[in-house]
């Protein structure tokens, strides 16, 4: 039950990230190119990607996780015969 609770929060910090991201692109979109305000927007978008790299990342890997305490083998690990 646990999981499922920080999986839905993940996915609601993944999405509220994306929209903080897709609203900076379009700010950015409005700017002079090379003014303060398009870099420190260019900075924003950046650090939002690193945000969801980071976020997904530990997504998949709580995912994983609950794959092998369940008791299964992922496809990718199974023996080939």
């Amino acid at each position: 039950m646990m999981m499922r609770a920080n999986a839905g929060l993940a996915n609601k910090m993944i999405e509220r990230i994306l929209e903080l991201s897709a609203d900076a692109h379009i700010r950015r979109r409005g700017t002079i190119k090379d003014s303060p305000e398009f870099n420190k927007l260019t900075g924003a978008i950046a650090a939002y990607g690193k945000t969801l790299a980071l976020l997904t990342a530990l997504q998949r890997r709580e995912e994983f996780y609950v794959i092998i305490g369940e008791g299964g083998v992922p496809a990718c690990l199974q023996p080939v015969c």
